[in-house]
Order: structure tokens, then sequence, then C-alpha cells
């Protein structure tokens, strides 16, 4: 199995006349992603890529509803950062329950109003400033992969799922996880931003619960407490699978940034000291060179399924 999706999802793409719209709907479409309506304001009646264009949302699913046996599961959001806000929380208000929001430099308070609108909507969303989420050789959400012949060499289906705060890293684990014959259920980049919507604990609990995933691998840094929260859902018994983890930015100081705005130690917290302690207490592997993930991965493996035996 996998999660957040796979080939039956339904989705549309918000701002898909852009260029990065019209990219990205081709690596979506030719990875074998459900891609079945797009909407971008002024463009209706319009098409990219064979997929039909509307001015709005609601549109998009009243012809997705009539045309592809039920409502937009996903919309994936490629519009100006100050257009964020807008376009997805019109996603959220039209019964999309999952948002992937590709773009960064969204504003805060944009995310927390975006997070309010998901709450009261029981809806999610992934990101902001996500590369996106694939369940190899089913579908691709957002920029994963670059193109979908890459995608498709470089990730194979399988039953280990990876959780990154880092774009470029959640492809880059994938990639070395499967130079050693380790498949993946699922990568979810979660985003770089100080407030996302799915975090490391949201999308291990998915984990948890998909009986295909045998195992976790993420990709942590310094900053915030997702490592943290996810260590605390282990001790209470609530993530039991195997997980294994890498944590970057051991050698930053105190008011560093790491790469991007979510990865920053302030007032002493979201060290990276902290993270590997809570999470070797929780029972997690953590190995301290990123090189070490694919053997530690598949001694998690193995370590299980002798216990099962």
């Amino acid at each position: 199995m996998a999660i957040l999706i796979d080939e039956t999802k339904r989705v549309i793409v918000q701002g898909i006349t852009g260029r990065e719209g019209q990219a990205r709907t081709a690596l979506m479409l030719g990875y074998g992603t459900n891609v079945v309506a797009g909407c971008t304001p002024k463009k209706g009646g319009q098409e990219v890529q064979g997929v039909p264009v509307f001015n709005t949302v609601k549109e998009a699913d009243a012809y997705c509803r009539q045309n592809h046996d039920g409502p937009a599961d996903v919309s994936v959001v490629f519009v100006p950062a100050r257009l964020v806000k807008a376009a997805a929380i019109e996603a959220i208000e039209a019964g999309v329950k999952l948002v992937v929001i590709v773009p960064d430099r969204v504003p805060v308070w944009d995310a927390i109003q975006i997070a309010d609108a998901a709450k009261a909507h029981g809806a999610n969303f992934v990101g902001p400033n996500t590369l996106g989420i694939i369940s190899p050789g089913k579908a691709v959400l957002g920029m994963i992969g670059g193109r979908a012949e890459s995608a498709k060499a470089w990730f194979k289906p399988g039953n280990v799922g990876v959780i990154s705060r880092s774009g470029g890293m959640s492809s880059s684990t994938a990639y070395y996880l499967g130079q050693v014959g380790i498949g993946l259920s699922t990568i979810c980049h979660v985003g770089g931003d100080s407030v996302l919507g799915l975090r490391f604990p949201d999308v291990a609990l998915l984990f948890q619960d998909d009986p295909d995933t045998e195992a976790i691998v993420i990709f942590g840094e310094i900053g915030g407490s997702q490592e943290e929260d996810l260590a605390a859902l282990m001790k209470s018994g609530r993530v039991t699978k195997p997980v294994v983890a890498y944590i970057g930015g051991k050698a930053a100081k105190e008011g560093t940034r790491f790469s991007h705005a979510g990865a920053i130690i302030e007032g002493g917290k979201g060290t990276h000291a902290g993270k590997v302690k809570a999470l070797t207490e929780a029972g997690a592997t953590v190995v301290a060179s990123f090189g070490d993930l694919p053997d530690a991965t598949l001694k998690a493996i193995a370590a299980t399924s002798g216990s099962a035996s």
C-alpha cells in the first residue's frame, strides 16, 4: 500500500497554466498520477498536457465529480507565494481533503491561517516549501524526481516509508536506500518552513497504520520539535515500527539557520544533541553519518523480521 497518494486519487493542479505548473503537471502525468483538472483564474477553457483548465477549484471539482466518479481528493498548489493562502483556502473550502503547497517564502501568518482553515474543514496540507510526496510505482505529487523517467528509475516500490525535512535529501535518502535493495512505500517531504501542515509525528502515524510499511526512515534537522514529538509517540507506544534516523546540522550554533527557515536553533531548543537523545531513548536507531542509513535500515528490517518469526 501507500499513504497520502496512490494511482486512484483524483488530483487537481492550482496554477496549472504557469511555468512550474505546466512542467510539474507533465512530471505527475508521466509518472501515472491521476491528474484530472487544473485551475487558474481567468484561464478557464484552456488545456495543459490534455488536462482541462477551470477558473476556480469549485468548477474543477464539479467537473471531476461529473467525469471521474467522485470529488477531487488532492490539490497541488503552484502559485506565487503571495497567492498561496487564497489558493489553499479556496481548495480546502471547496472540500479538497489534502493540499500540497510547493512554493517557498509563504508568510508565516498565511501558513497559520491555512492551518486554521484545514482544521475547521477536516482537511490536511503538506508544506509550504515542499517538494511533495511520491508513492513509488503509483503516483507523485509536486516535483520529487524532477522528471518522470528519473523518478521511475530512482525510486523502487517496497515496504519502507521515508519522511524528510529536506527536499534534496528526500530524494537522496530514497536513492541510497534503493542502492542496497530497499524499496519504499511512500516518501514525504514535509516542507522546510517553521509552520507546516503534516509533520513528522503525523506522517509516522500514517505509516504506523499502513500494513505494508515495515519501517520508517527519517532525515531530520536541527530546529523545531518534530523529532522530539515523534520520539514521544514512540515512547507512548503509538509508533511501534522500527525508526531509523539521521539528524543534519550537528555543527550548527545557536541562531544559525541550517538550510531553511524551519531549521534554526533558538533559545537552546531544537539542538542536534537533544534530538538524537530523544530518539535514541525512544528506541530509534540514530546514525552519526548519512552514509550509514542504508545498512542501519537493513539491520532494523532484519531484526523485525527475526523477532516476528
